[in-house]
């Protein structure tokens, strides 16, 4: 019989870790904003700010690193205007698209 796995001996997923590349954030980006959810956003831009370098993305963006971290939490709202900066930062741009019935 095989041996069986506990989810705890598995080890953590980081997303940061899989953004190897602008087409890799881009991908990201637009699953993500697909859900139509804020906070799901801001904690995307977190993995992306994490796999660039969260210290040179606030300082692109015009702001501070922990003020950064706490706009970029799982559970944030973030302002249009700061995560406006932070994709100007990251380099991408958030892009509308007709929706089709």
């Amino acid at each position: 019989m095989p041996k069986k796995i506990k989810i705890t001996d598995l080890p953590d997923f980081d997303m940061a870790q899989q953004l190897r590349n602008e087409e890799d954030i881009a991908a990201y980006l637009t699953i993500v904003m697909e859900d139509n959810d804020s906070a799901l956003l801001a904690a995307a831009l977190g993995d992306i700010a994490r796999a660039r370098g969260m210290s040179e993305i606030a300082k692109a963006a015009g702001i501070t690193r922990e003020a950064l971290y706490k706009a970029l939490r799982p559970d944030a709202h973030p302002r249009f205007d700061t995560i406006s900066r932070v994709c100007s930062a990251l380099g991408v741009r958030l892009v509308a698209q007709p929706i089709h019935a």
